[in-house]
């Protein structure tokens, strides 16, 4: 089993989670993650994995709550085991000295772009990073992220950092000002992602999402995350989790992840119940 060691509340429903877990931090890459089981009842999940010391043994993942399985890993503390940890998963990013990146990112994935980024720069690339927060108090890792930017730009909703406008304007403005953007990497929920692929696709530039489609066993076994992209089906977990998000068949993405919405819901009601009873 492993440990964990830290869990914490960063921001408003974002958790950190660090676990002992040597032989998946010796072979973590950027744009990795791992399949978690909060207890031996729980469901598998996949978490993208945030950072990783290979001399300590451990891995850290930023999860958001949206339903019973992180409602219960946020319940976690310093000590406890977890019964499934398995990694680290899927295909590393593609790390190059590509000219100019801009690495975007929102919510659980403001966490989840920094390794791709910290990679990136010292491959030599100009890194410029944007976030999207809703509100400037959401915003976390700060200053991990300007340590690995040539650029930071952030956009809160109540004006406190560069813009209020939503990523994919920003994105769109960046990509005007700059004399060439050679890659984009996207990483947030499914809409961010897509509005950010759509925002650079008259322009061409390849942009890289991290999809986060249902998943289950995470090795190609079972088929749940499927996606549709450049017209042939894709497992997410063994063939991305990174695809060029102008490839993807978006409408069928985002009809797939509201699949098991009311059972979801049903579930947490469930659990929350039997919590406080």
């Amino acid at each position: 089993m492993a440990k964990v060691l830290r869990r914490e509340r960063l921001v408003p429903n974002i958790h950190l989670l660090e676990v002992h877990a040597p032989e998946v931090a010796r072979k973590c890459r950027p744009g990795q993650f791992v399949i978690v089981m909060s207890d031996e009842r729980g469901e598998r999940i996949p978490l993208t994995i945030a950072d990783w010391d290979a001399k300590r043994g451990s891995v850290t993942s930023i999860f958001m709550l949206v339903g019973t399985s992180t409602q219960k890993l946020s319940l976690l503390k310093a000590g406890d085991d977890l019964p499934v940890y398995v990694g680290p998963l899927g295909r590393p990013s593609d790390i190059q000295n590509f000219g100019t990146v801009v690495c975007a990112g929102g919510c659980f994935g403001i966490a989840a772009i920094y390794p791709i980024a910290r990679a990136l720069k010292k491959a030599g690339n100009r890194v410029l990073t944007l976030i999207d927060v809703k509100a400037s108090y959401l915003f976390y890792w700060e200053d991990k992220l300007k340590k690995v930017s040539d650029r930071l730009f952030v956009s809160a909703r109540d004006s406190r950092y560069d813009s209020k406008e939503y990523i994919p304007y920003k994105l769109d403005s960046l990509l005007k000002e700059e004399k060439k953007v050679d890659r984009v990497v996207a990483i947030g929920c499914t809409y961010l992602m897509y509005r950010c692929a759509e925002a650079t696709r008259p322009a061409g530039v390849k942009t890289m999402v991290s999809l986060n489609p249902i998943m289950v066993d995470g090795t190609g076994m079972c088929g749940a995350c499927r996606v549709s992209a450049d017209g042939k089906t894709k497992f997410a977990c063994v063939d991305g989790p990174d695809f060029d998000g102008h490839t993807i068949d978006w409408p069928e993405l985002f009809a797939r992840r509201k699949s098991y919405f009311d059972d979801e819901v049903k579930s947490l009601c469930a659990f929350e119940r039997e919590r406080f009873s």
